[in-house]
Parts: structure tokens; C-alpha cells; sequence
């Protein structure tokens, strides 16, 4: 429960963490290329790149890792190059075809459990690595994973949630800290199968017409995160803190900052909730509305005793300077 927050100071803190810092960088890199002028079949923004083929689309997805997360747990970082980009493509209603890998290590020691940790999440979710780069001779371990997927017509983007939809948060709870990190691990150690099928789900929501916005979890946090969707589709919202799924035994405050290895948000129309709902409750996830979207452009959150803060104004000021002013998108 929120009873007892500094309401306005949570706030703050969400608006400086870590995770969302990082995403204020893209804003100067979409600036800088002049990604805004392009025609894309999504604007630049989204989890990841769309490009219409046939009767469908290409996905098009790239992950790079921090060389101190890739030191301290390479197994790991392996594995999240697969896992978390499999999370962008699913996040956009598509579905896996092949990967591939950029790896510099100090020697092949060095390199080997990284490409432990990318093997075993490729077998586990079933896509395989198809080539890469690769460099043992260099001064640390760096990483980078890409993914190329496929959507049919219909796509789950950051660009199409609207005033009035509920926006609904999907969690794998049944994981564990990665300690020290705020990375929620509910994947390493779970059978494929069920891994294969969480996934899924986002796809067949995109297909069965159930919502057409969406956003994977990401560093930034559930609230982070959120950001990003609203101002991508230029509205603003309230999220109730206390609806957010979690773990009974973890405080609200590190929650609002983990990174789960299956969460997302999802921007849906009330009428089709429930049943958007009743889909990830079928598989064990835990599913709840958090929130509402409404046309202010400012981003809220709101305690137990109906409290609330500004957390973001894209009124004043852009997070990651994607918003949809000045893009010709192609739908």
C-alpha cells in the first residue's frame, strides 16, 4: 500500500531514476539523425522497427548491453540479448524468426559463458542465431543482440493508445531478483514451452483485434515505461500505484524501479479489458488495470488515499522526443 508515501517525492524519484535517465538520450539521437522527417510504417520510437512486407510486416529489433553488466554477469547478459529483444518483438503483436549477435571479449575464456547465456535463451525460446561478429582480442566484453521478427497487418505500437482506454499491466511475478540488479528474472530456469507461450499472447491479442497499443516493461520501470507510451501517443493518464501487480514481499519503491523479464502495458478500450485481462490470468500472469489515459498530455500517479502527483508534462517538456508532431506515419 501507498499509505504513508511522500506522494510528490515518489514522484521525483521516478521522474530522476536511473533507468528513465537513460531514456531522455534518445530525444538528442532522433534530433541528430533527423529520424522525425522519415516515413516509417511506425515513427521512430517504437520497440522496434516496422516495415511493411507482403501482407504484413518485418520487426526489426537491437539490444546493446552495458560492458559492467556484461563483466559481472556474462551468462546472463547472454541471455538477455535473446530474451529482452524477444520481448520488443512480442511487444509489437510479432513473433520471432532468427537472431543475431555482436560479441568483443578479451579472449575465447572470456566470450564463452556470454555465448552460453545467448544459446541457452535461443533454445529455450526456440529461435535461432543465425551470425553475427565476432572479436576475442579485445580490452573488455561488449555485447549487442538483434532480432528480426514478423507482425501481420495489425500491430501493437506506442503510437495508438487514446483518451479514454484503460491501460492494463501484465507481470510474470513467479521470478526472483537478480541481486544486486533490478532485474526480475521469471524466464532462466522455466520450461521453454510455457516461455514460448507467455509470448505469445501479445501477438494473438494484436491478431484478434483486442488492442492496438502496447509496450514492453523496460529499465525505466513500470511507471518509466508508461511515459514513454503516453507521450508516443501524445496523451496523458493516471496510474494507481497500489494496482500495479507485485510481489507480496518486495517494497513498492524497488518495484517501481525493476526491469521484469515478461511485463508489459497495454493500452486497451474498456469494452474489450476483461477479456484482454483473462487472457494473461489463464497462464498464471498477473494482470490488473492500473490506470486510465485521458487527452491532458500529463502523466500522473495516484496513491491509496486518491492523491495525486505529476510525474511528467510533455506539455513542457519531451522524455524521448518521439511524440507524433511532425511525423507523416503510414499506417
Amino acid at each position: 500500500m501507498t499509505a504513508g508515501f511522500d506522494l510528490q517525492a515518489l514522484a521525483g524519484q521516478i521522474r530522476d531514476a536511473r533507468g528513465v535517465a537513460h531514456k531522455r538520450d534518445i530525444d538528442a539521437v532522433v534530433a541528430r539523425l533527423g529520424l522525425t522527417s522519415r516515413r516509417a510504417a511506425v515513427p521512430v520510437g517504437d520497440d522496434c522497427a516496422a516495415i511493411p512486407d507482403g501482407d504484413g510486416h518485418l520487426l526489426f529489433a537491437i539490444e546493446g548491453f552495458l560492458d559492467s553488466f556484461v563483466a559481472a554477469d556474462p551468462y546472463f547478459a547472454g541471455y538477455c540479448g535473446v530474451m529482452v529483444n524477444l520481448s520488443d518483438i512480442a511487444a509489437m503483436g510479432g513473433r520471432p524468426l532468427a537472431v543475431v549477435d555482436a560479441l568483443w571479449s578479451r579472449d575465447a575464456a572470456a566470450a564463452d559463458p556470454i555465448l552460453a547465456g545467448l544459446s541457452a535463451a535461443a533454445t529455450l525460446y526456440g529461435v535461432p542465431i543465425v551470425g553475427g561478429h565476432t572479436n576475442t582480442r579485445a580490452q573488455a566484453s561488449n555485447l549487442a543482440v538483434a532480432v528480426l521478427g514478423r507482425a501481420g497487418p495489425r500491430l501493437l505500437t506506442s503510437f495508438d493508445a487514446a483518451p479514454g482506454d484503460d491501460l492494463v499491466a501484465a507481470i510474470d511475478l513467479r521470478g526472483r531478483f537478480r541481486e544486486p540488479y533490478p532485474y526480475w528474472d521469471a524466464s532462466t530456469g522455466t520450461a521453454g514451452e510455457r516461455l514460448r507461450g507467455d509470448l505469445a499472447l501479445l501477438p494473438g491479442l494484436a491478431e484478434d483485434g483486442f488492442c492496438r497499443a502496447a509496450k514492453d516493461i523496460s529499465m525505466a520501470g513500470v511507471v518509466g515505461t508508461a511515459l514513454m507510451l503516453l507521450e508516443c501517443s501524445k496523451v496523458g493518464g493516471v496510474i494507481d500505484l497500489d494496482a500495479i501487480p507485485r510481489p507480496a514481499d518486495i517494497p513498492l519503491a524497488r518495484w517501481l524501479t525493476a526491469f521484469p523479464s515478461f511485463g508489459y502495458l497495454l493500452s486497451v478500450r474498456p469494452e474489450r479489458t476483461a477479456a484482454v485481462c483473462a487472457r494473461f490470468a489463464e497462464r498464471g500472469i498477473a494482470v490488473a488495470t492500473v490506470g486510465q489515459l485521458d487527452a491532458s498530455r500529463v502523466a500522473r500517479v495516484r496513491d491509496a488515499s486518491g492523491g495525486e502527483a505529476v510525474v511528467w508534462d510533455f506539455t513542457v517538456s519531451p522524455l524521448i522526443g518521439c511524440g507524433q508532431d511532425g511525423l507523416d506515419a503510414v499506417r
